[in-house]
């Protein structure tokens, strides 16, 4: 049996308590949930704006992606907590802009808070490249 690879990066935020970035196993990339925190002050940056955190949450997601070996274009599903239903919009805008025509499946789940100043918090599946091979 494979053994189960964490991944830390300093390219997203530090994680706050017993876990880690990710994990890998099987070819897979498991990502914690990530928040719009800026990895370089660990602050929850544009407070308000669900378009703007759910873009800098989607960067920070790529950025431990990355480190694993794979990147956002290779995500296979996405769960998203979001603070209302009327951020949907703002959402989907950010996830756009940042994927593309790439549309993994995803799960929208509303939650009524999150960490004080966050609207979002993202976590993702993704596949390493070649995995198959």
């Amino acid at each position: 049996m494979a053994a189960i690879q964490t991944v830390d990066t300093p390219h997203a935020p530090q994680p706050a308590g017993h876990y880690a970035q990710a994990t890998i196993h099987g070819g897979v990339v498991y990502t914690a949930g990530q928040l719009p925190i800026n990895p370089h002050s660990g602050k929850v940056e544009h407070e308000g704006d669900a378009e703007a955190q759910t873009e800098l949450t989607l960067r920070n997601v790529d950025a431990i992606l990355q480190a694993a070996g794979t990147s956002l274009s290779q995500s296979l599903s996405i769960t998203l907590f979001v603070t209302g239903r009327a951020l949907w919009p703002d959402v989907n805008t950010a996830f756009n802009r940042v994927l593309g025509s790439h549309k993994p499946a995803r799960a929208i789940i509303p939650v009524p808070e999150l960490k004080e100043g966050c609207t979002v918090e993202i976590q993702c599946i993704a596949a390493l490249p070649d995995a198959d091979a």
